[in-house]
């Protein structure tokens, strides 16, 4: 993982981030904390896969090889 991608997920440590998976699902969720693999902890999490059926998820962890996009909070 680069520098500049463990500073961009420090400095959203405690924000809601947006996460694309693999499979098309899409989560929003308060970045707890995250690892070199970029293993994530998310908690408060939805899934906002279906925009019409938003499911709460609470907290979870994320495996970093399923994960092809983080949106980190607009600065």
């Amino acid at each position: 993982m680069s520098e500049m991608t463990t500073q961009i997920l420090e400095e959203s440590l405690g924000k809601i981030v947006l996460v694309r998976l693999k499979g098309g699902k899409s989560l929003r969720g308060r970045l707890k904390g995250f690892d070199q693999h970029l293993n994530l902890v998310l908690e408060e999490t939805e899934d906002t896969t279906d925009p019409e059926n938003v499911k709460k998820l609470g907290v979870i962890i994320v495996r970093g090889d399923n994960v092809i996009i983080i949106s980190p909070p607009p600065r």
